[in-house]
Parts: structure tokens; C-alpha cells; sequence
């Protein structure tokens, strides 16, 4: 029987190698654009549901992201806050600036560097962030394809790998 044309893969010369050895290179370049061209639709939807949250919460996307960093990781500075979101300084004080004028944060003198002030989430911050968080939560339970741990674990490992390539990026340029 010929193969058809669903049969032909990217590597008709030599077998695909067992599925849990890892790829070469090439064919990892491959399988990882078939990711990307995922993680960009999934992050621009994501990101128009959060900011149809904005409305009933008040918060938007990038003030999200800085309550829920400041509940994770406790008092952080605007430059810390800009480099783990791999966002520029200025973005994220805008960010902060908002948060701060509606009480959701609190902009603390810095021990460590004067320059350079720590941010506080607040009790109205937390509450507000669990709110968001128990919203996002809900939408999330929706995801079908009964995905076991292992799959969602191999996803995280997957994107931080990926996201490590790009560790170098100027995020401020």
C-alpha cells in the first residue's frame, strides 16, 4: 500500500524517535513553532476575557498581573515587578500608579534602595485580586479534553523551557 498524503511526516528518512526521548533540534524547532502559533491565540483571547472582567472588577489586565505578584511573592519594586513580567519599568509604575489610586497597593520607602520604593497589596488589593482569581478560576474548569496532571504538568515544563530561551530580551528597548 503507498502512503498517502496524512502519511508523509517531516522526517520520511529515518523513524521518529520513541516519544519520550528528546528531540533533535531540528524537529524541536519544528514541534515548538506548532506551540507558539498556539500561544499567541490563547494569550490575545485569555486577555480580552480578563478585560471583560475590567468592568465589573475595575481593574485591568496589567494591574491584574501586578496584585497577583505582590500576593505571590509579597513587597517587590517596580523593577522587579517589570523583570519578572518581562515588561518595561515604565508600563509597569503606570500600573502600580493605578493600583495605588484605588487603594489596591501601597508604596512603601525601601530599606534596601532609596531610589527605589517597595509596593504593598493591600487588604483591598487581596480581595480584589481573589475575586479576579475565582473568575479566571471558573473559566478554567471549562477546559475539556480530560486532561490528566501529567499533561498539564509537561505543558508548564514545556512553556518555562521556552520561555527561558528568551531569558536575555531587553524588555525595556
Amino acid at each position: 500500500m503507498l502512503p498517502g498524503v496524512h502519511d508523509v511526516g517531516v522526517n520520511d528518512t529515518a523513524p521518529p524517535p520513541p516519544a519520550d526521548s528528546p528531540l533533535p533540534p531540528d524537529e524541536l524547532g519544528h514541534r515548538l513553532t506548532e506551540v507558539f502559533d498556539l500561544v499567541g491565540p490563547l494569550y490575545r483571547r485569555a486577555l480580552r476575557k480578563v478585560e471583560q472582567g475590567e468592568a465589573v472588577e475595575g481593574a485591568s489586565v496589567g494591574v491584574r498581573s501586578v496584585l497577583d505578584l505582590l500576593r505571590r511573592k509579597g513587597d517587590l519594586t517596580v523593577p522587579q515587578l517589570s523583570r519578572i513580567q518581562a515588561l518595561s519599568r515604565q508600563f509597569v509604575q503606570r500600573m502600580v500608579n493605578d493600583a495605588a489610586a484605588h487603594g489596591w497597593v501601597e508604596i512603601l520607602p525601601n530599606p534596601a534602595h532609596q531610589r527605589s520604593s517597595l509596593i504593598r497589596i493591600t487588604e483591598e488589593g487581596r480581595t480584589l485580586i481573589a475575586t479576579v482569581l475565582d473568575r479566571e478560576h471558573t473559566l478554567n474548569r471549562q477546559v475539556g479534553g480530560d486532561l490528566t496532571d501529567a499533561e498539564v504538568r509537561a505543558c508548564v515544563r514545556v512553556l518555562r523551557e521556552m520561555l527561558r530561551t528568551f531569558d536575555h530580551v531587553d524588555v525595556d528597548d
